[in-house]
């Protein structure tokens, strides 16, 4: 099993680095090249995510994606430092009334379960931690 490990200053200008490396790296993988795009759309949603909690709570530390090359299955997790921030939308049931982070999280969150056909939300000890997993081809 290999894994790539990223991490990057919770600002907006890495999630693109973040997008183009996980697309190569799930190509390299044997991802289909027709779900590349998904890939991609699904990384920047987790990233544009993790970077959000990170500025709206003012939190430290740096946002993590780790990419693993399973033997059936390319894995992307990222990870967030924003601690219980992470929590806002995680569980759906954002109300229209609630602040735009909540309703942007949930919309993020949302986006992403469209895209991805095994995704999980939940935590970890640093904050919030989204698992995203993709069939890959048999070499």
């Amino acid at each position: 099993m290999a894994t790539v490990e990223l991490r990057f200053s919770a600002l907006p200008e890495h999630v693109r680095t973040a997008r183009l490396v996980a697309a190569a790296v799930a190509r390299r993988a044997g991802v289909d090249e027709s779900v590349l795009d998904e890939v991609r759309l699904a990384v920047g949603e987790a990233c544009s995510r993790a970077v959000g909690l990170h500025q709206h709570g003012d939190a430290g530390g740096a946002v993590r994606v780790a990419l693993i090359d399973q033997e059936k299955r390319f894995v992307i997790e990222v990870g967030d430092g924003a601690g219980s921030l992470s929590e806002l939308g995680a569980s759906g049931d954002g109300d229209a009334g609630e602040s735009p982070d909540v309703s942007d999280d949930a919309l993020g969150l949302a986006v992403i379960t469209g895209l991805v056909e095994e995704v999980e939300v939940g935590r970890d000890e640093d904050g919030g931690l989204i698992r995203m997993s993709w069939p890959v081809n048999p070499a």
